[in-house]
């Protein structure tokens, strides 16, 4: 069931997840490719008739007024990468604001970054509420990739756990995401969220936008078009996490499962490839250990229960036995 609608308001609007924006087009005003404003409306309007909760996902540069006007019509979230007036601070780098910042922010870095920079992550984690990490280039890890990414898990976890024990509580999607579920909690592209693009066409999620126009899944500027029941997302009973027939039986439950992700590597969007099953459960183990250590220093999370301990990091290993 529909909850949320994302609106890209421009071409240029920040990624927040694993794809690649466009190109900044603030050079070339004749290039850049804004909502129209009319567009916007109805993408409102049509939030509103279906109850969504909407999700502004903005460029770096400044909307013009009347959209900023349109936009306060509603309630709403606000992502952007810069971080005034925002819910969401998006960073596509390692440049950290020098104050506290009482906002959630998403870092956006490649695996080498995270490898050779993650130490500047003990002061950010004092500073912020929460920090959501996405690694860019999930794809193109090895097995040593992999043992470094344990390594530094660890590493991190010791930062978590020393600031927990000295009475905060830092949020950090890849160690405490999964001591705080009891279910999955992963990307509903295509099943609770949808995406409104520059165009005026629907898609599954950003990324499906930027990687090909064409594949739209309604146009909101169809005189036809009505409701949420006239977009036509082919086969979308696989976007539901009961027809993943892997990720159903999976206790990683903070994984990601980035639908566009799984269409990119495996051709099918409930199959995630076995480069994100590895990392999710390198995660899921980190979790465990850091629970298992702050409770060292006393009570914590009594009503979660212990994360067992597993004998494998991809589970299609164990697919006969499911």
């Amino acid at each position: 069931m529909l909850q949320y609608l994302i609106i890209q308001l421009d071409d240029a609007s920040t990624s927040f997840c694993h794809y690649e924006a466009k190109t900044d087009f603030s050079k070339d005003e004749e290039k850049r490719k804004i909502i129209p404003l009319d567009t916007l409306r109805k993408g409102i309007r049509f939030a509103m008739r279906e109850n969504l909760m909407i999700q502004f996902v903005n460029p770096k540069e400044e909307l013009p007024e009347e959209y900023k006007t349109e936009i306060e019509t509603i309630d709403h979230s606000k992502i952007k990468p810069t971080i005034d007036d925002t819910d969401v601070f998006i960073l596509n780098g390692w440049e950290f604001p020098t104050e506290v910042v009482a906002i959630p922010l998403v870092l956006r870095t490649t695996k080498a970054e995270l490898f050779t920079r993650y130490a500047e992550l003990k002061d950010v984690l004092s500073k912020t509420p929460r920090l959501n990490m996405v690694i860019t280039d999930v794809e193109t890890f090895t097995d040593e990739d992999f043992n470094t990414y344990k390594d530094v898990l660890a590493e991190l976890s010791k930062y978590v756990e020393l600031l927990y024990v000295g009475g905060k509580s830092p949020q950090l999607n890849l160690l405490t995401d999964r001591m705080m579920l009891k279910e999955m909690n992963n990307c509903g592209a295509g099943d609770t969220t949808i995406t409104l693009a520059p165009n005026g066409k629907f898609y599954v999620c950003p990324a499906f936008y930027y990687d090909d126009e064409a594949e739209c899944i309604g146009d909101i500027n169809d005189p036809d078009f009505r409701s949420a029941e006239d977009l036509t997302i082919k086969n979308q009973q696989l976007y539901k996490l009961e027809y993943a027939p892997i990720c159903r039986h999976c206790d990683a439950w903070q994984c990601k499962r980035c639908i566009w992700l799984n269409h990119k590597t495996t051709h099918e969007v409930n199959t995630p490839s076995h480069e994100q099953c590895v990392m999710a459960h390198l995660e899921r183990n980190a979790s465990r250990e850091l629970l298992n250590n702050i409770r060292k220093h006393g009570a914590f999370l009594p009503e979660q229960e212990e994360i067992k301990e597993l004998d494998y990091l991809d589970p299609f290993d164990k697919r006969e036995e499911w």
